[in-house]
């Protein structure tokens, strides 16, 4: 099994031979790209153009793909790690550990910024981790915010919560903040033993759409369908920041 230091080094740092090539396109095939989606993302992907407007464009926002009972929060691995989530359906082995912080982000687009859309450095395989969203409610509510890490000290803090600016396809600053939460040793395994449903290698639809974007530009960009997303407590909405949304789209499930 290989450790997480010969997973990173197993990654060559020149990111170009990541580019997405026509052979890469008819390796891969579309057919796999569209049993990605499907499998990922019942509720569809929409044009990035006509998603963004449906989006608040200020504020601190959870903007999602969830349902009734389950929320999808994105990871980018290095393929030791990511080979065996897919294949184990939990984290644990290819170098993860449950010591170290682990990120999650909701928001897919949040996701593409930070990894270069899988081009980076020990990021170049994505994951879509479908989670329940009662263990998502429980990560909101253990999590401390920047104002309260400095006061409980990142030692005692097991969830990381942070408001960043949001991006868009071309990697632009928008004035929204995401979230994303860094979670670390007892509620790290809860989060892999306990609440995820299921997890999928979603990069082939990361590439396939880096190409859309490198050849017909950000607004035919395809996304999964995402909303708003409020957590059905009040205590937690109110400590860790999050802003009210009024919209038919926003939706709060306990």
């Amino acid at each position: 099994m290989a450790t997480a230091a010969e997973c990173a080094d197993s990654v060559p740092t020149d990111t170009s031979s990541y580019e997405y090539s026509e052979g890469d396109w008819e390796r891969e095939g579309e057919a796999k790209v569209r049993e990605v989606v499907q499998k990922t993302w019942p509720q569809g992907i929409e044009v990035y153009k006509k998603q963004k407007d449906e989006w608040p464009s200020s504020g601190k926002h959870i903007v999602a793909s969830y349902d009734d009972s389950s929320i999808v929060v994105y990871q980018a691995f290095c393929p030791a790690i990511a080979d065996s989530a897919v294949k184990d359906q939990k984290f644990g082995g290819g170098g993860f550990s449950f010591t170290r912080m682990s990120w999650i982000k909701t928001n897919f687009l949040w996701m593409m910024y930070r990894c270069g859309w899988a081009t980076k450095h020990k990021q170049e395989r994505i994951l879509a981790v479908r989670i329940t969203l009662q263990g998502f409610n429980q990560i909101l509510a253990a999590a401390l915010t920047s104002e309260l890490q400095k006061t409980q000290g990142l030692d005692q803090c097991e969830v990381r919560l942070q408001w960043d600016p949001d991006h868009s396809p071309i990697g632009g600053k928008l004035t929204r903040r995401a979230i994303q939460l860094g979670l670390k040793d007892d509620i790290l395994r809860k989060y892999s033993d306990e609440w995820i449903v299921s997890i999928t290698d979603v990069t082939p639809f990361v590439r396939h759409q880096h190409r859309v974007l490198k050849q017909k530009g950000q607004f035919e960009v395809s996304t999964p369908h995402e909303k708003v997303y409020t957590t059905p407590s009040e205590s937690t909405r109110q400590r860790i920041g999050l802003d009210p949304y009024f919209s038919s789209q926003a939706q709060l499930v306990s």
